[in-house]
């Protein structure tokens, strides 16, 4: 019974999009984008990007959404991490879509575009071939291609040139557009800050986030009209803001690390250095193994730096004399990285963790000399 019915719900779906590609929109059919405001989830934290079409004529309320993933894809971390793991587009009704984001209690705005007929059929034809076919599949990155940048080259595509660009954020670099998306989250903020290297301290030219999709649309133009308005309110979240949390702060860090400190242990500092240096080997491995760009050049292992196993060794083999010299390397490295954060959003957020780097390795500063002292007498 299941496998038949299982088969039933396979034969109507597939006859439905089969309906959907082979049908002609109305004069009167509206093409929109659907910008979803920010959860409280990871996956949610920046928000998401649709595009609805809407034709009354031939009763059609479908929502594309270029963010759908199968959690049961075959070795699906190895793939998450490397950068080779499938998104690809699906549709639903936009009763169901409102219902989702009704459940998450997250916000959704609309902005109809004033396509021609034709670009609507386009679009829309398109679209529907998509899910047909393997261009329904991409291979996702977290700035250079996602939901929103898919929907931005689809919409492009119909105008025939590429009227949307983005406008908004010109002097900010990657890292100081998200910075702002997760202040009420700090460990995960924190997490983004670590795995994230270089390019993401690049100016952030590309239109990559849907608030920067929504605020540009507002301006674009198509053959010196605007593409659309203002954005409407289809859905308002009810619920007021987070406004901080008791453990997910930068206070519960200062304080754990405080009694670290105070530990004045060299088993509890070689563990903490352990835990870094691990870091930074799977650090840099990622930044070799990853297809994802924002992982490569990770400047991020002078503080999460390897070096810091060799003072496990060394402390174990009582070899003060290289100790010694690999703690100030350690020293110099940990300070290199303050450096490097001085004009970063998130030197901040890195303080207490150099900090405690730097008390830790100035003990067993002082131990190396003893050792060395006590082995002239």
């Amino acid at each position: 019974m299941l496998r038949n019915y299982l088969l039933l719900l396979f034969l109507f779906l597939l006859g439905a999009t089969q309906h959907l590609e082979a049908q002609a929109l109305g004069e009167k059919a509206t093409v929109s984008i659907l910008t979803c405001q920010e959860g409280n989830e990871l996956y949610s934290l920046y928000g998401h990007t649709a595009i609805r079409i809407k034709d009354e004529a031939n009763a059609l309320d479908v929502v594309y959404n270029y963010g759908t993933f199968d959690f049961n894809t075959e070795h699906f971390y190895l793939k998450f991490v490397k950068g080779d793991l499938r998104y690809f587009v699906t549709a639903y009704s936009y009763n169901e879509f409102y219902y989702e984001y009704t459940i998450e209690n997250r916000s959704i705005y609309e902005q109809v575009l004033r396509l021609t007929v034709a670009q609507k059929q386009l679009l829309f034809e398109t679209l529907n071939e998509s899910l047909q076919s393997d261009a329904k599949y991409y291979t996702y990155k977290f700035i250079d291609r996602n939901c929103t940048n898919m929907v931005v080259d689809k919409v492009n595509m119909a105008l025939g040139q590429n009227c949307i660009v983005k406008t908004t954020e010109k002097d900010l670099s990657y890292r100081q557009i998200l910075f702002p998306y997760l202040k009420n989250h700090f460990y995960e903020n924190l997490g983004i800050n670590i795995l994230f290297g270089y390019k993401t301290d690049q100016m952030g030219e590309k239109l990559f986030l849907p608030n920067q999709f929504m605020e540009s649309l507002k301006v674009a133009k198509y053959e010196g009209q605007p593409i659309s308005g203002a954005p409407k309110t289809l859905l308002k979240a009810t619920a007021a803001p987070i406004e901080g949390s008791l453990w997910n702060n930068i206070y519960t860090l200062c304080l754990l690390l405080l009694l670290l400190v105070l530990a004045r242990k060299a088993w509890v500092y070689l563990l903490y250095f352990s835990a870094f240096g691990i870091l930074g080997i799977l650090m840099t491995l990622a930044g070799f193994y990853s297809l994802h760009e924002e992982l490569a050049a990770n400047y991020n292992v002078l503080l999460f730096n390897p070096f810091l196993l060799l003072v496990l060794v060394f402390y174990w083999t009582k070899n003060y004399a290289w100790m010694k010299k690999t703690v100030q390397i350690c020293i110099v490295l940990d300070m290199a990285f303050f450096i490097v954060l001085l004009n970063k959003p998130n030197l901040v957020m890195f303080m207490p963790l150099i900090i405690s780097v730097l008390l830790m390795l100035f003990y067993f500063l002082r131990m190396s000399n003893k050792g060395l002292l006590a082995a002239v007498k």
